[in-house]
């Protein structure tokens, strides 16, 4: 395990236990802990310097979250995504947030808009610092999924998570892809501040496919295809 020392976890009591998860949790988005690498117990305590019990509770939540497997009699692995899974995963993504889009063109209010455009310009600005931008995108879709106020959506959304995420580092990692995805983006809230839902939609959509397309091929090179 590389870079142990961006794992080391501040010694605040109340916070270690939210803080090693989140430590874990960036690693494996950022693949410094790669798809399929086995995570050791021991180990993952001198990275992280917090106790057993700790990293125990914090491998049960990622596993809880799809983002590593428990194999019985071989421990902890990172959770690896092949290709088929992904392209359902890309698949499922397309519907839910064309949908999401529809909806909140329908129901809003202004300051959810204003939320929304607000929530780009945070992308923007990371975007053009060189920064990484998965926590904004998360804000931007956070906002998107609530203005729609469909409860249920939210709740498949939330299912998806972590390994949407897994997916959107990824294809993010592919020459060029950072700022095709940033001008998608800016497509859905043109859609949004025009009032075209079936814009939206297909604006939502397209930037589902096109990140497909790129963390598929991602996924191909790294396996050596």
């Amino acid at each position: 395990m590389t870079r142990a020392n961006t794992l080391r976890v501040e010694r605040t009591p109340a916070l270690i236990r939210s803080q090693v998860l989140e430590n874990l949790r960036q690693a494996i988005l950022d693949r410094r802990l790669a798809p399929g690498q086995r995570l050791i117990e021991r180990e993952l305590v001198e990275l992280t310097g917090v106790s057993r019990t700790s990293v125990r509770e914090a491998l049960r939540e990622l596993a809880a979250e799809g983002l590593v497997t428990a194999i019985p009699n071989k421990g902890t692995i990172v959770t690896s995504v092949s290709a088929e899974e992904a392209r359902q995963l890309y698949q499922v993504r397309s519907v839910l947030e064309a949908l999401a889009g529809r909806l909140f063109v329908a129901h809003a209010s202004a300051a959810q808009r204003r939320a929304l455009v607000r929530a780009l310009d945070r992308v923007d600005r990371l975007a053009a610092s060189g920064a990484p931008i998965l926590t904004a995108k998360d804000a931007f879709y956070d906002v998107l999924f609530e203005g729609g106020g469909n409860l249920a959506l939210r709740s498949v959304v939330g299912s998806l998570h972590a390994r949407v995420s897994v997916l959107r580092s990824l294809s993010l990692s592919v020459p060029g892809r950072l700022e095709h995805s940033v001008a998608e983006l800016h497509a859905i809230v043109d859609a949004v501040v025009a009032g075209d839902a079936d814009a939206a939609a297909a604006a939502c959509a397209r930037h589902v496919e096109e990140a497909g397309r790129a963390g598929l091929a991602a996924l191909s090179e790294q396996d050596g295809g």
